[in-house]
């Protein structure tokens, strides 16, 4: 029997969830983000659970949402792209609206959706060989869940997706603010670990109101209506039939995942 794409440990009162799909980095397809939706409603209704843990089997986080699945899906009208796009970032939102916290456990790629899934976590901690970005841009595609902004502020939150870097060192994630700690990769799940069993400590009730306090801001911001507007907007991106996205696909489907990436990094960064 193939293992389950995500895997549920209890370690005292934090519970560590980890994707299970190492083989493509983690990459975000239907089961996965079903099963973390799972996961997290389980998480909420015990009340021995009072910090989750989300980290990434094999060689990576996330290098974001699977693109063969997006590939297969054909082309999609601006109905069903709205409704996929609508779920997607829903999924998102029950990290941050989750009653407890959920601390990132990052190491190498968290890129596009995979940094979305990150910045939707309350707190993160980097290996140092972590890299971040949104390369979506370079293949016509549009940003799912625009949490960007809202931690890192305009100016840089710009700057990542109007030039579709992926290389963003755990350093730079730091200075930035899209983690909160950086330490050597071998020490990144104990370190992880020590930090929820810190939080743990706390008086849970007090905690999570905390948490809704904090998000509450967000939300008096409006935060909840630029993710709807982006939403929107990316629906436009996506039905625009862009001729970098009609071509990263064609190569998806004919030559494979890895082929349609090459092309596309040999437009930007003159790789072989």
């Amino acid at each position: 029997m193939s293992e389950p794409v995500l895997l549920v440990e209890d370690l005292g009162p934090v519970r560590r969830l980890t994707m299970n799909r190492p083989a493509s980095l983690n990459a975000l397809d239907r089961e996965l983000v079903g099963a973390m939706s799972s996961a997290l409603d389980q998480a909420a209704a015990d009340e021995e659970v009072r910090v989750l843990i989300l980290r990434g089997a094999g060689r990576a986080f996330s290098a974001g949402y699977d693109l063969n699945e997006d590939a297969a899906g054909g082309v999609l009208d601006a109905r069903r792209w709205h409704a996929d796009l609508q779920h997607s970032t829903e999924e998102m939102l029950k990290f941050l609206d989750h009653p407890k916290p959920v601390i990132a456990s990052v190491h190498s790629y968290c890129l596009a959706g995979g940094a979305d899934l990150m910045l939707a976590c309350d707190l993160a901690v980097a290996a140092d060989d972590a890299y971040f970005g949104y390369v979506d841009v370079r293949f016509g595609s549009g940003v799912v869940s625009m949490f960007l902004p809202w931690v890192v502020g305009v100016r840089a939150a710009k700057e990542l997706l109007f030039t579709g870097e992926d290389r963003v060192s755990a350093d730079e994630a730091l200075r930035l603010g899209l983690v909160n700690r950086v330490v050597p990769r071998e020490e990144l799940d104990a370190a992880t670990l020590q930090l929820a069993e810190e939080i743990a400590k706390n008086e849970p009730f007090v905690i999570q109101t905390t948490k809704r306090a904090v998000n509450r801001a967000w939300d008096v911001a409006g935060f909840r209506a630029a993710m709807a507007a982006n939403t929107e907007l990316d629906v436009m991106i996506e039905t625009a039939n862009l001729p970098a996205r009609d071509e990263f696909r064609r190569i998806t489907a004919e030559e494979g995942l890895k082929a349609a990436i090459a092309w596309r990094d040999a437009r930007f960064r003159g790789d072989a």
